[in-house]
């Protein structure tokens, strides 16, 4: 039996599942457990509790429910519900910008408003409909339907090289290179403010927010570890108080909205960002944004390098920036 793959590295843009409690009150003890989680949670059926349940995905006090049958006992029941997958994405004839290609893997310049992977609702227009046009089906199987060949994410909305794996035996070397670290990420951000001091490393665990599902979060216990280097390679605006900044972030570790989440910790948010960009830039810097047609988080996954998988030859690819980015920064060179 051949070893199983490791794991898809983590990297933004992935769909987590839902974490939900759900209390048992003391009227409803006696009742069988399923129907009554089922009561206290009425946008879940009775039968999709029973499969959560099965699944080993129900837990009272840290301990899986066995059992869906047996009688509801006063307390909080804690219920992991995975996201839905999409259908089997199709392939669509949607131009690719190429950087690499070999029978084994593929590296592209992912342009900004390209989500990676088919999501419920949105199962068209992905990169991976477009892989899976450019590549005629010799994609890796290991990342499942869904994600055939994806190794890593970008978001959405931001831009730049990305790799994906067109045989397994890639697919599981690339993996490692990820889980082992062993893969140069350098990110370019255009932020608000500048984060102090103008190098560091930011050190702070991500998990989902306690406020908001939809958010990341810096967490003081729990979550998972989350390591981002940056160094602040231009200020805009006065020396004293920058409006805005230019910051390369070498990334260690791959975690959903990392890079977004750790200069938002810093008070120096991404441009543009929707989510963790609350506060107002300054009014020079929203006409820069505006003069550049900005409409998404200012943040480009610039350099990409790592050693090939199966040949041993060390590839690093770069992407410069694309024109609303360099617009944008042709702007604040005015600050």
């Amino acid at each position: 039996m051949s070893a199983a793959p490791p794991p898809e590295a983590e990297d933004d843009e992935l769909e987590p599942a839902e974490e939900r409690l759900v209390e048992i009150l003391p009227e409803d003890a006696g009742e069988r457990l399923d129907k009554a989680l089922a009561a206290r949670a009425p946008d879940l059926s009775r039968a999709r509790i029973q499969a959560l349940i099965a699944e080993g995905r129900v837990s009272r006090d840290g301990r899986p429910i066995a059992s869906g049958s047996g009688k509801a006992v006063p307390g909080v029941y804690a219920l992991t519900i995975p996201a839905p997958l999409p259908a089997d994405p199709q392939p669509d004839a949607i131009p690719l910008a190429v950087l690499y290609e070999d029978a084994h893997l593929v590296v592209v310049d992912k342009p900004a408003g390209m989500a990676v992977h088919p999501a419920p609702g949105s199962e068209r227009g992905t990169l991976v409909n477009a892989l899976l046009h450019h590549c005629a089906g010799s994609l890796s199987g290991i990342g499942g339907i869904a994600r055939p060949g994806i190794v890593h994410r970008i978001d959405k909305e931001t831009s730049g090289v990305l790799v994906a794996a067109k045989s397994d035996a890639a697919h599981q070397g690339l993996a490692r290179l990820f889980a082992d670290h062993d893969i140069d990420r350098l990110y370019i951000a255009f932020t608000r403010g500048a984060p102090h001091p103008s190098r560091g490393t930011i050190e702070g665990a991500i998990a989902r927010s306690a406020h908001d599902r939809k958010k990341m979060a810096v967490v003081r216990s729990g979550g998972r570890p989350a390591v981002t280097h940056y160094v602040v390679e231009r200020a805009f605006g006065p020396a004293e108080k920058p409006l805005a900044a230019r910051v390369a972030c070498r990334l260690e570790t791959g975690r959903t909205h990392q890079i977004r989440v750790h200069l938002a910790s810093k008070g120096a948010p991404c441009l543009g960002d929707p989510v963790y960009g609350s506060g107002q830039p300054a009014a020079p810097v929203r006409e820069a944004m505006a003069a550049a047609g900005l409409a998404r988080q200012a943040l480009h996954a610039a350099v990409l390098g790592f050693v090939h998988p199966i040949t041993g030859e060390a590839l690093r690819f770069e992407s410069p920036l694309p024109p609303d980015l360099a617009a944008l920064e042709r702007g604040l060179d005015t600050l």
